[in-house]
């Protein structure tokens, strides 16, 4: 790669750390849903993922985790806000190592799935579900693993009448979760591979 083509990667990456910060500013990023949000950042983060590589989806996913770290500090968030005065450690990898290993991961598995799809019909899109699906299986498994006993996580459990760590999770992201999914995968997987195609990248 050639310092005209590291400066234009290094311009794309801008653009799409701009286009999460201007999310999360003017409110688009998330919906909350009782306890949670609705994450709708994952798409940016699988389309820059897709587009740019593993290492851009890790930069990507890592800006949106400081920003949910930064929610947890200020107590914007309810349930990392919690998490925060339990263990900031632990709460920093919930929000900003979770989220760099989803995009990461997410870049990583689309460069496996552009090679066993030659004709790139369906590689787009499980790239784009990828991001949304990860988000949900690190960000609630490390929840479970680190906070499930705190007595915030306890009282969830009770309310929703989970009998096992599995069902809360099932039964607190629900129907939030594949909306998730269906947006990553139907509007993250339709842009990468109409930009892939138009800046002839889908080889």
């Amino acid at each position: 790669m050639n310092n005209r083509q590291k400066i234009l990667k290094m311009v794309e990456i801008a653009i799409f750390i701009a286009v999460i910060i201007v999310m999360k500013l003017t409110g688009l990023s998330s919906i909350p849903v009782g306890p949670l949000v609705m994450t709708l950042t994952m798409v940016p983060i699988a389309i820059g993922a897709m587009l740019l590589g593993p290492v851009a989806g890790a930069i990507l996913g890592c800006v949106y985790g400081f920003m949910s770290f930064y929610d947890a500090i200020t107590g914007a968030s309810g349930m990392t806000g919690f998490f925060f005065q339990t263990s900031p450690v632990h709460t920093f990898i919930l929000c900003v190592v979770t989220r760099t290993l989803v995009g990461f991961l997410t870049g990583l598995l689309f460069l496996v799935f552009k090679k066993i799809d030659r004709k790139k019909i369906w590689c787009y899109f499980a790239g784009g579900l990828m991001a949304p699906m990860l988000n949900t299986i690190l960000f609630m498994g490390y929840i479970v693993l680190f906070f499930y006993h705190t007595e915030f996580i306890q009282g969830l459990v009770e309310s929703k009448g989970a009998s096992n760590a599995l069902m809360f999770v099932i039964l607190l992201v629900g129907v939030q979760g594949l909306i998730e999914w269906a947006t990553g995968l139907v509007i993250g997987g339709s842009v990468a591979k109409g930009v892939a195609a138009a800046l002839k990248r889908d080889k």
